[in-house]
């Protein structure tokens, strides 16, 4: 593939919500793609908020269909340290933590792991509620998703 042909990096905003914590929840996804734009949201009737932004950023990276070059932007510490300090360290001690405890969130973070090895992602962290305006569909589309009760 020469550099002209190259496709565009997919650029994805993820986000999760979650009313009350655990409680219904969320998933929002802003994907762009040259002149492509896609939306994904959805939810869960009993969950939590760091579920919520784990599932979204799975979703979005399946929803690709091939392998793609990624710019992932998230406003979730605990999905941006998970994957960019801790995921790596997790996998060495056999999904353990330093204190030699179960990784929460282990089935998710698992498949994540198989996702961002079918892509090459840079991580972009954006302040949450601050006027990024694809930040701000992500949450909008993750509040879409939570289940009404």
């Amino acid at each position: 593939m020469t550099a002209a042909s190259k496709s565009p990096p997919v650029d994805i905003w993820t986000d999760g919500a979650c009313k009350g914590n655990p409680g219904p929840g969320g998933w929002g996804v802003l994907m762009h793609a040259g002149t492509h734009t896609k939306e994904l949201f959805g939810g869960e009737s009993d969950t939590t908020n760091n579920r919520m932004e784990l599932t979204a950023v799975i979703e979005a990276l399946r929803a690709l269909n091939r392998s793609c070059e990624v710019v992932a932007h998230v406003d979730s510490t605990y999905v941006m340290k998970g994957v960019t300090r801790w995921m790596a360290g997790w996998k060495r001690n056999g999904w353990k933590t330093a204190s030699r405890q179960p990784v929460a969130n282990q089935d998710l973070w698992q498949s994540l792991d198989t996702e961002l090895a079918r892509h090459t992602v840079r991580w972009v962290w954006v302040k949450g509620h601050a006027g990024d305006p694809g930040n701000e569909r992500a949450d909008a589309l993750a509040n879409k998703g939570v289940p009404s009760t």
